[in-house]
């Protein structure tokens, strides 16, 4: 009962996320462009797969005179529960405004219909997407040799997997990420308790109840993952193929993240361990920290400027 409770809650608040992410704008439209033939075109809802779900959005320049482009992939947030391609819309124009193709991809939610559905059988419908969107490019001549992979929230945990343990099997070099708020690492000492000061988190307790976290980390994987599993570490294994920090090794690629000091969606000490990986590799990265702010990163507008 409470791991339902944790995972409800877990996908409640992300839910609200996106609300707050989609209604404010603090770049004011800094990032909006111009959108009509002279700057590009869209194609809309094109296949990857087999599932429902299994759609993307293509925006291509007008201008397709060079041998070649660079893709940037953009994925939705909402608590891989909700969420669509169509609200990254403005930025994915303003991409190509700025001579990218650009795509915007969904995915199978995790929902009553599509229970099975969790972040890892997610981050695989990515995974699987990314060669039908080069591919889609090259047949309406646009070449892609590179690119880059970034989402917000829920979107940006996707990406993140994507850069950092699946890149090698891409068939163009990815050669950075970027996105904000997403899980990048499940490691139960910056999970429990989460809402405390993100500059003191709670040490795992061995007599501790941890049933409730046991259910979230579960609905999370796609894999039974019990309570006892964390005393002995065993967890760490299970959590792994939705951990982007867990991959990060001396060849992966650069990265420029944002996370708010006072998340109470995600773990903020999380993002701590994705930028100490990053550093312990040697990885090029800014690791931007929003000190006033919750998972919206709501309060630190100045911020927006870097």
């Amino acid at each position: 009962m409470w791991g339902l409770i944790y995972a409800a809650a877990f996908i409640a608040a992300f839910a609200l996320s996106i609300v707050v992410k989609i209604t404010a704008d603090p770049f004011g439209g800094k990032y909006k462009a111009h959108w009509d033939g002279t700057v590009g075109t869209v194609h809309t809802d094109l296949a990857y797969g087999e599932g429902a779900a299994n759609k993307f959005d293509l925006y291509l320049p007008a201008d397709s005179s060079r041998e070649s482009y660079g893709l940037v992939v953009y994925l939705h947030a909402g608590g891989f529960t909700s969420g669509d391609k169509s609200g990254d819309a403005e930025m994915l124009q303003w991409l190509c405004a700025k001579g990218y193709v650009a795509a915007g991809i969904i995915y199978t939610l995790s929902s009553e219909e599509n229970p099975q559905a969790n972040v890892y059988t997610q981050s695989v419908e990515i995974r699987e997407s990314i060669p039908a969107v080069v591919a889609e490019a090259a047949k309406l001549g646009y070449s892609i040799d590179r690119m880059a992979v970034a989402g917000g929230s829920a979107g940006h945990a996707l990406a993140l997997l994507y850069a950092y343990r699946d890149a090698d099997q891409s068939p163009v070099p990815v050669k950075m990420t970027f996105g904000a708020v997403g899980p990048s690492c499940f490691y139960l000492e910056d999970w429990i308790n989460m809402g405390a000061d993100p500059n003191h988190p709670i040490a795992v307790d061995p007599s501790a109840d941890y049933s409730g976290m046991a259910g979230l980390f579960s609905v999370m994987t796609g894999k039974p993952i019990t309570a006892d599993m964390f005393a002995s570490g065993e967890y760490l294994a299970q959590v792994k193929d939705i951990s982007a920090a867990m991959w990060i090794s001396d060849s992966s690629v650069p990265a420029v993240f944002a996370y708010g000091a006072w998340d109470k969606v995600q773990a903020f000490s999380a993002s701590k361990k994705l930028d100490a990986a990053l550093t312990a590799h040697g990885v090029p990265h800014e690791y931007i920290v929003f000190e006033h702010s919750g998972h919206g990163l709501q309060n630190d507008n100045t911020q927006y400027a870097r």
